[in-house]
């Protein structure tokens, strides 16, 4: 076999490859946001210099980078004036913001109660807040609405389209 037709050979073997077959098609796969561990019987504590800040608890959790994701959440926040406690069947705490979700009940040591659906407590600032219907009492006096705002550092309400049953005190002669 003659040299040049090696090479020639060769040649339009490799200009076959290189314009007849096309390179693969890799697709990016995105990162997924994968829990770093389940925990069944779930309960963190949190501890500072004045004893219990922090307690949230859960039937069960998944630890996310930055987040855990709980059912069955019993969050209670100590850092103020009045313990504050919150339930709901489902919640995530992440950046001392806890999203409450389905059957949410907050309950402060003074009596004030308020139960919705859907709620969110920003621990810095103290203020619960639900966008939802919701029905706030304390002893005999109920308020229900929509779109609460309650700050538990100074104890004010707002909300929208309320109504309000108050039961009047006699004054002491």
């Amino acid at each position: 076999m003659n040299i040049n037709l090696f090479f020639l050979f060769i040649s339009s073997i490799l200009l076959m490859i290189l314009f007849l077959f096309e390179p693969m098609d890799i697709k990016k796969q995105e990162h997924k946001d994968v829990p770093m561990f389940n925990i069944a019987s779930f309960t963190i504590y949190e501890l500072d210099t004045k004893g219990l800040n922090t307690f949230i608890s859960g039937s069960k959790a998944t630890r996310y980078t930055d987040r855990y994701t709980i059912k069955d959440m019993d969050y209670t926040d100590n850092s103020q004036t009045y313990l504050a406690n919150m339930k709901s069947n489902y919640g995530v705490f992440k950046d001392d913001i806890v999203d409450l979700i389905g059957d949410v009940v907050y309950f402060r040591e003074d009596g004030l109660t308020f139960e919705t659906k859907k709620a969110t407590y920003n621990k810095k600032t103290t203020i619960a807040k639900s966008k939802s219907n919701f029905v706030l009492y304390q002893n005999k006096n109920k308020v229900t609405g929509t779109n609460l705002v309650y700050n538990n550092t100074s104890n004010l309400v707002s909300a929208k389209n309320i109504k309000i049953k108050y039961q009047l005190q006699e004054g002491k002669k």
